[in-house]
């Protein structure tokens, strides 16, 4: 489910669950310790992915038959794994090679930096259209990366957004020219930050991070239970059980 390569002081963690890199309980567990990991271990992260997309979010199909107390453990299970790259000591780069899609952005958001590559690839956070929300670190993040009325019309609408308009927003950072080039281009984005005097680099980031860091020290658990109850219900399920059917054609 996951990748694991060094290159140099910079780890490379690659998402390797085809066909979509989707995300189960195991990879969110493996991806938070790998992350944690990598940490104490490697001066910067690069958080990739194998085949054609980058990450279809949440693995609907599977999360579907799970008990109501087997989700409430993924779910928070969920929220850490945004929280530990929010509070990442080393600087994370999302190289995204292929659509980034609901979940599989949303983790991007608290990341350094994101890139696309041009052409007909799409971000976005689509939770509306399958009768879901933005959880409230996701749209703060959203909010501090693109401002607030942008993202409101992004959240509500669900939209998905074209590489070349999620770059002239600012819901990436950069565009690579083909799929091929946004590895090398995140390392190389690493490398130039690694290349400057670390303590200094390293004190401004935390502090030019830290509204980021404290989403979660104000993120009431009573919203997990409220997100929950979204999931579990019927007009939810229904509209999520569709989903799963049409990704099993």
């Amino acid at each position: 489910m996951l990748d694991i390569h060094d290159h140099g002081p910079v780890r490379e963690l690659r998402l390797a669950r085809p066909p979509a890199n989707a995300l189960n309980g195991a990879l969110v567990t493996n991806l938070t310790s790998a992350l944690r990991d990598a940490a104490t271990e490697a001066e910067a992260i690069v958080v990739s992915a194998a085949g054609r997309m980058f990450c279809a979010g949440l693995d609907v199909p599977e999360l579907l038959q799970l008990e109501r107390s087997e989700f409430t453990g993924l779910w928070a299970d969920f929220i850490a794994l945004m929280r530990t790259i929010a509070t990442s000591p080393v600087p994370v780069a999302f190289a995204m090679q292929g659509h980034a899609v609901a979940g599989g952005f949303l983790l991007a958001l608290f990341a350094d930096y994101r890139i696309l590559p041009r052409g007909p690839f799409k971000a976005g956070l689509n939770e509306v259209q399958v009768g879901l929300i933005a959880p409230t670190p996701v749209h703060q993040a959203l909010v501090r990366l693109v401002g607030p009325h942008r993202a409101e019309r992004l959240l509500v609408s669900g939209e998905l957004v074209a590489a070349d308009r999620a770059h002239a927003i600012g819901l990436v950072d950069a565009l690579a020219d083909s799929p091929e080039d946004v590895l090398p281009a995140a390392l190389d984005w690493c490398r130039l930050h690694l290349a400057l005097p670390r303590h200094a680099m390293a004190l401004s980031r935390r502090m030019a991070r830290a509204d980021l860091c404290a989403i979660f020290d104000d993120y009431d658990a009573r919203e997990n239970h409220a997100w929950i109850d979204l999931w579990f219900s019927e007009s939810t399920r229904a509209t999520l059980k569709k989903l799963a059917a049409s990704l099993g054609k």
